[in-house]
């Protein structure tokens, strides 16, 4: 692949609103933002805090601030529209957070209006109720709630999220440490029956990065995010097998960070793209154009 000319990318923070003006983009558009309920994310950094057998090693979190404290962030660094990802880990949370979920996506409209499910009954009910709510996107975690993406517990999600045409955030892949149900091939088995699902593949699907980005090829509906991809703190399994498949599924590659909790300053995610040396044509597109598309968001 030949090499095209790439803006280096920002270093620290500060250095964001710039580099994306450089680029003509009115901002960034972050699909795998996480804001949840007081409570749950005390309970998510603790697990950080204590590097739990999920993660299999050290992980600081970087923006351990208020809600209103990590918004001010992100529209400081030029994000102008991200979700506001929370993830069931277990039956009979998820009404409970996608209540949280609707107060925040009410105080803030430049978010996405974000819910979560799972494999349980009723939630199909529960789901079909946050599309009438006006949720634009789910996520659901194949790795911490271990459960099979085709529980058939899940076919009325499924089925009315084909229909609506919702995004859904899955981190079906065995990254950081594998579960009992990820990979591609429970994912695979999903698309069989619901093939027009719009599936955004979260983190490329770490670390089977090939094994997804194959399954993107095969779906014209399914898309990659590309958080904490080629980023300094995965040195050990930088997935650069893909990089020219990123290239030909350019329209479908999305920006996504985990803001907030990353190990490392948010800016560090554009420069590790960057620095694939891509073309700037195709930052563009995967920094806005293709979550704004998605989206509708202007």
């Amino acid at each position: 692949m030949a090499e095209l000319a790439t803006t280096p990318g920002p270093t620290t923070d500060a250095e964001l609103p710039a580099y994306l003006e450089s680029l003509g983009l009115p901002g960034l558009f972050d699909v795998h933002v996480h804001f949840m309920h007081p409570k749950v994310l005390a309970k998510v950094w603790a697990y950080f805090d204590s590097a739990g057998p999920l993660l299999g090693r050290a992980w600081p979190v970087t923006y351990r601030t208020s809600d209103d404290e990590r918004v001010a962030t992100l529209q400081a660094m030029g994000v102008r529209h991200y979700s506001a990802l929370s993830y069931a880990h277990k039956p009979g949370v998820a009404t409970f957070m996608n209540a949280w979920n609707d107060e925040f996506a009410a105080l803030h409209p430049e978010s996405l209006h974000s819910a979560t499910f799972y494999p349980e009954p009723g939630a199909g009910e529960y789901v079909a109720a946050a599309l009438e709510a006006g949720v634009e996107v789910f996520k659901a975690h194949v790795q911490v709630g271990a459960f099979a993406p085709d529980d058939p517990l899940l076919d009325p999600v499924w089925s009315t999220l084909e229909a609506s045409g919702t995004p859904i955030v899955l981190h079906a892949g065995s990254g950081p440490a594998p579960g009992e149900h990820t990979g591609v091939e429970p994912v695979h088995r999903v698309l069989e029956r619901f093939g027009d699902l719009r599936l955004v593949i979260a983190h490329l699907g770490m670390p089977e990065c090939a094994e997804f980005v194959a399954l993107a090829a095969e779906h014209p509906h399914v898309r990659l995010d590309t958080t904490m991809t080629f980023v300094d703190f995965w040195s050990d399994r930088q997935p650069f097998e893909v990089v020219d498949q990123l290239v030909e599924l350019q329209d479908r590659v999305l920006f996504g960070s985990d803001f907030p909790n990353i190990p490392y300053v948010y800016a560090h995610q554009v420069e590790a793209l960057a620095r694939l040396g891509l073309g700037d044509d195709w930052m563009r597109a995967v920094l806005w154009h293709n979550g704004a598309t998605l989206f509708g968001r202007a």
